[in-house]
């Protein structure tokens, strides 16, 4: 059944099985313009074998080629915002994903003119435009798609809440999507299922941008068979309740005992954010963060950085950085501290700024990483292309 535009419940939530790992893979880590050592905005969230990214900019599949990311396994693509640098990458993407063409001479039919549309779709997430932005891109370059996608937008208050924001119709490939609307100034699982959920809010840039929470579901405890095998050996009950045990479940024994599995673990949240130079909206969903990835687009680095001007201070760049509806190292430290995450990564950072492994650059990259953490508290990391990092749980039980 294809949900309805409007909908409030997240569609394609079929129960899967637990995530063995939850990775980040950053595929592009630059600002406006990419340079020869970092692409556009994009990186690939691993939730076991799936794929989800985060942004498209300029060249992604390019850097997907060039990665260990998997093209076939990506599922849905989030968007922050619609500045190219983080959605020019998006159209090409979707045609190498979905099996994309140009079409036909004249009298050659093309399956993909009928899209089978009982598929699950390649679900996009986004503000307003997302779908217009989509749907106008695949007209006007005539690209066919031989799989269906959908586009799912998250309406701010001051958007029209209906309709699509362009004049052309839905394409043959493309399932309607919801238009979600803020509730009490946030978006509530956007999507869920049995094991993760995706929430959001919007953040403040230069356009209209959002961050994204994924949280995982509380997961099973680590189990130590010392303490339930004796008991099971002894009550000769078969081993399989183990499996039982390790799902947090209660087990009750031929002689009455009743063996208790180890308690739930608290499921990850990892804490995506697009272009900001206030997230505060997002800091009721996002405390906690085991992961929070966060821009550092410009810093003041004398007698570290060349291009740093005389003129400049920590006080000037911060004005600058802010008024162009971004932060500095300082601000995206101030606050990891302030929602209490347990890790922080630096993101989307000037062309200046190489990501190379140069002497010059791992200089400045270490300068700006010391700028975050004085604010932060704890160590900071610098993201790069290709850079891979898994999340990992915190040692407490539900």
């Amino acid at each position: 059944m294809v949900p309805s535009q409007n909908s409030s419940n997240p569609p394609y939530a079929p129960a899967r099985q637990p995530f063995s790992s939850i990775n980040v893979t950053f595929l592009g880590t630059a600002s406006a313009q990419p340079s020869s050592t970092r692409n556009h905005s994009s990186l690939a969230l691993h939730l076991g074998g799936d794929v989800w990214l985060f942004d498209c900019g300029e060249a992604t599949q390019h850097q997907l080629q060039r990665s260990a990311v998997k093209m076939g396994r990506i599922q849905k693509i989030f968007i922050t915002h619609t500045h190219g640098d983080h959605i020019f990458g998006l159209i090409p993407l979707l045609a190498s994903c979905l099996n994309g063409a140009g079409g036909t001479a004249d009298g050659i039919d093309d399956p993909r003119a009928h899209v089978d549309l009982e598929q699950p779709p390649l679900e996009i997430y986004g503000p307003l435009g997302t779908r217009a932005y989509v749907r106008n891109g695949l007209a006007y370059s005539h690209t066919l798609l031989g799989s269906p996608f959908v586009v799912h937008e998250l309406r701010m208050p001051s958007d029209p809440q209906t309709g699509d924001h362009t004049s052309l119709t839905r394409l043959s490939c493309e399932l309607p999507g919801r238009n979600i609307p803020q509730i009490e100034g946030v978006w509530t699982d956007i999507f869920a299922d049995n094991l993760v959920s995706v929430s959001a809010a919007p953040i403040y840039h230069s356009v209209p941008c959002v961050g994204y929470v994924v949280t995982e579901a509380p997961v099973p405890g680590k189990i130590d068979p010392k303490l339930y095998v004796p008991d099971l050996k002894r009550t000769n009950t078969p081993m399989t309740a183990m499996r039982r045990l390790q799902q947090g479940e209660n087990v009750e024994l031929s002689d009455g005992t009743v063996l208790q599995g180890p308690p739930r673990r608290k499921g990850r949240k990892v804490v995506i954010l697009g272009d900001t130079f206030d997230p505060s909206p997002i800091v009721s969903l996002a405390t906690g963060a085991d992961l929070l990835i966060h821009e550092a687009t410009n810093a003041h680095l004398p007698g570290i950085d060349s291009t740093t001007k005389d003129i400049d201070t920590y006080e000037s760049v911060e004005a600058r950085t802010k008024s162009r509806g971004h932060s500095t190292p300082q601000m995206a430290g101030a606050f990891a501290k302030r929602v209490n995450a347990r890790r922080l990564v630096l993101n989307h950072f000037s062309a200046r700024y190489s990501g190379d492994e140069s002497e010059e650059a791992l200089k400045i990259m270490d300068a700006i990483r010391n700028l975050a953490s004085a604010e932060f508290g704890r160590e900071v990391e610098c993201a790069r292309d290709f850079m891979s990092i898994e999340v990992a749980f915190t040692s407490n039980a539900q």
